[in-house]
């Protein structure tokens, strides 16, 4: 089957520019390896979409998927392995064979980058997060530790110094390799506690985070830390290794696509977290899921694919 339009993840962008898609009338395939809904799934709480007071992650993503289901979209579970063209109809290739578009969006979003630690993936959603915006409510007046010094770091640890009774922020260098003006800032708080020279060698607790075992990388000293939770911000991975033959990628491996979500490939489009941007939560990678779809039906009306 040729699809108007084969959307490359299952996180919000993409399930938002599928059900935008469908409304247009265009056949729609989303393509997803893993869970659908994305990194909003390890989110126990989320408090700040439009239109629920509260709702799990997964609450979420399953009603987009419904959503998306109910609207006429196809599906499969399988994992993208190249992307090529033939002629102006797009090839998907996948571990499950091959897919055919008129136009593609990839919304692959991007990862966490995780320490690599023992066991550490069993902790996201369980006292392990990565967003002061979406989880630091839940941890106001308890003690959390922020893990990284640079600029996401800081702006994370200072949010979070705001709600929380005691932040401990540990850093594996001698100093923050963010903005002085937030370090600064930071370091006027009197309820935080900077361990510099340091690393986590292990997260401690029976199902959910309790403490840190920390490594001082000088005297090679191991000591404990209780903590109520963790929020890791040692960076983000962009999944576009893939697709960069098709899209052009900054410095840091995002593609380098503005709000118009075009990318320098007639009929290929990005969304959501997978793009270069300032701002990254939920409400941006819906906001570009509709921007992506609309552009890619625009494109799939304009051209003649007899």
């Amino acid at each position: 089957m040729l699809y108007d339009v084969i959307i490359i993840g299952g996180g919000p962008a993409g399930l938002t520019a599928a059900l935008y898609a469908r409304r247009a009338n265009k056949s729609v395939l989303v393509i997803e390896k893993a869970t659908f809904g994305g990194q909003i799934t390890f989110s126990p709480k989320v408090e700040n979409i439009s239109g629920f007071i509260e709702l799990s992650g997964n609450e979420f993503a399953e009603k987009l998927v419904d959503q998306v289901l109910n609207q006429g979209a196809d599906t499969e579970f399988c994992e993208v392995t190249g992307l090529r063209t033939d002629g102006n109809i797009k090839v998907v290739e996948t571990d499950s064979g091959e897919f055919t578009g008129k136009s593609v969006i990839i919304a692959t979003g991007a990862k966490h980058r995780l320490l690599g630690l023992p066991e550490e993936e069993k902790y996201v959603g369980n006292g392990l997060s990565f967003c002061a915006v979406c989880d630091g409510a839940f941890y106001a007046g308890k003690t959390v530790a922020v893990i990284g010094g640079g600029n996401s770091a800081l702006q994370e640890a200072l949010l979070l110094s705001d709600l929380v009774k005691k932040l401990y922020v540990i850093q594996n260098l001698d100093f923050f390799t963010g903005e002085a003006k937030l370090s600064e800032q930071l370091l006027s708080k009197p309820n935080v506690e900077v361990i510099f020279g340091s690393s986590v060698e292990k997260y401690e607790g029976e199902g959910e985070v309790s403490g840190l075992k920390i490594k001082n990388l000088k005297t090679g000293e191991i000591s404990d830390l209780c903590v109520d939770g963790v929020f890791l911000a040692v960076g983000l991975i962009p999944q576009n290794d893939l697709f960069k033959d098709h899209i052009t990628l900054d410095e840091r491996g995002y593609a380098d696509s503005g709000e118009d979500c075009m990318t320098k490939s007639r009929g290929i489009f990005v969304a959501g977290d997978c793009r270069r941007k300032k701002i990254r939560q939920v409400a941006t990678a819906v906001s570009d899921g509709a921007i992506a779809a609309l552009a890619a039906c625009d494109y799939v009306d304009g051209e003649n694919f007899d």
